[in-house]
């Protein structure tokens, strides 16, 4: 066995010094990992259960939406574009311009407390059932599946010398994979590029080359990542697997084995007086792994890997079905329940992130119905004097900016109000159409003799004509004479 001599470094003495004995650490316990290696093929088995169908049913209508978004039509444009070389953004009955960028950055900020939110209660079922990730993965191990057969006849297809049925099976498999990923990869563009036109344009040659780059990119992008990389990606690169483990607490629903049912894991048969033997109900049969996206045994414990996607717990079922043992071995529950332990649903946490969602999403949505379809910008004409005097008058000269960010055509009245009786001069108003910006130069008057100071505050009102709703001010300011 070996030693390690321990010095006091306070005294330096030598008597002060002691052996203490290193526990010897078995081959195990030891796991290196050689970070340049590449990782092994993972073949996972096709499971059915209540979780596999629940995904199911809640992915399905998740991509039916993204498909189909593109192609519905409201007010004769489509329901969602976005519109980068016009600057504009259509969503449903709504256009946003990039000065609106502040309801983006609130719809972001309510995402992510959204899904701490649901983090806290429920784990990571954004990634087990919801995440692109886990939903395109899904869909490429079932094409898998269609033209390779399950885990054993894919392992025994792999470790097969070429053949006629191979070159087939394979080359079947990944014409499915390109053309889900180009299915995917013209969606996706679609939401930036009218579809109707994208589609026309791929039959007839006539795409846009900046429009063919990004769909040779993602679909290049989904190939690889839901082809190859799979699980990789979840393990690697996605950064909410490296801070779930601060929102996680004993009461957070999880993926959960129960080692003191399962324990000691062991084959047995089924007329076996198996805790005779001392086994738990674990028969240690893996399909628990096998089932797994990720690649992990969960009978190890909670890991930052799992997503929670509970196929596991379908496996596990299945096998402890078929051996007349008692369901729940592997269960979605808390860490607290399996201590045997009291559980709280409502703690201080969840409260917190639900009270402070609640406010923002109020925020919001008041927010954004009381939004004006319109911009103004005042700005005074950097061309022309501060002021003139012209006949006893004193002018001043703005630029005014209108952007009109409604679906309708509108006529702005202009007017100015101030300390004093203030006048627009040479204000016309013109027909403004949908997402248009017009720039006027505007002359303000007023008397002199009543003007009383260098700097006076004024404020421009412009409502539209067609709807007395829309209303927005701007305050500036008018110079005059000191004396």
């Amino acid at each position: 066995m070996s030693e390690v001599r321990s010095v006091n470094e306070k005294s330096k003495q030598p008597e002060a010094s002691k052996e203490v004995p290193v526990k010897e650490i078995s081959a195990t316990e030891i796991r290196y990992i050689n970070l340049y290696e590449s990782e092994e093929k993972v073949y996972n088995r096709r499971i059915t259960g209540f979780f596999q169908r629940l995904r199911r049913y809640v992915s399905a209508p998740l991509m039916l939406g993204f498909l189909l978004m593109p192609w519905l039509v409201i007010d004769g444009r489509p329901a969602m574009l976005f519109d980068l070389p016009a600057r504009q953004f259509n969503i449903l009955w709504v256009t946003f311009s990039p000065q609106d960028g502040v309801y983006l950055a609130w719809l972001l900020i309510i995402s992510a407390f959204l899904l701490f939110t649901v983090t806290v209660m429920v784990g990571r079922v954004w990634c087990g059932f919801t995440c692109p990730q886990t939903i395109w993965t899904q869909m490429f191990m079932w094409a898998e599946f269609l033209c390779e057969g399950d885990r054993n006849k894919r392992i025994k297809l792999d470790s097969q010398k070429w053949s006629a049925e191979k070159f087939f099976r394979k080359a079947a498999k990944h014409g499915i994979w390109i053309a889900i990923s180009l299915v995917t990869a013209l969606t996706f563009v679609g939401y930036f590029t009218p579809i109707r036109d994208l589609v026309a344009g791929m039959f007839t040659f006539e795409l846009d080359i900046t429009a063919v780059f990004w769909i040779l990119f993602f679909t290049g992008a989904t190939y690889g990542n839901a082809g190859f990389m799979r699980e990789q990606v979840c393990k690697y690169m996605c950064p909410y697997a490296r801070f779930q483990a601060v929102m996680y607490d004993q009461d957070t629903l999880a993926v959960w084995y129960n080692k003191e049912r399962g324990e000691k894991r062991g084959p047995r048969k089924m007329t076996e007086d198996y805790k005779a033997q001392g086994l738990g109900d674990c028969i240690d049969c893996s399909w628990c792994v096998q089932v797994c996206p990720v690649n992990i045994d969960i009978r190890e414990g909670l890991q930052a890997e799992c997503i929670d996607c509970g196929l596991c717990i379908d496996a596990c079922d299945s096998v402890m079905e078929k051996m007349n043992y008692p369901l729940g071995l592997i269960s979605f529950t808390t860490e607290g329940a399996v201590d045997k332990k009291k559980v709280k649903i409502m703690r201080p946490r969840v409260l917190g992130y639900g009270f402070l969602l609640l406010i923002m999403v109020g925020t919001f949505v008041y927010s954004l119905a009381t939004r004006m379809p319109l911009l103004v910008e005042v700005i005074r004409d950097r061309g022309t004097q501060m002021y003139r005097i012209t006949d006893g008058n004193v002018s001043n000269v703005y630029n005014l900016k209108l952007e009109n960010l409604d679906r309708k055509t509108h006529v702005y009245d202009v007017s100015v109000s101030g300390n004093y009786e203030f006048e627009i001069q040479g204000y016309k108003a013109p027909p403004v159409t949908e997402g248009e910006i017009i720039n006027l130069p505007v002359r303000v008057v007023t008397k002199r003799s009543e003007l009383k100071g260098e700097k006076n505050t004024i404020t421009f009102k412009v409502v539209a004509r067609e709807n007395p709703e829309v209303v927005v001010s701007r305050s500036t300011t008018f110079i005059g004479p000191s004396k």
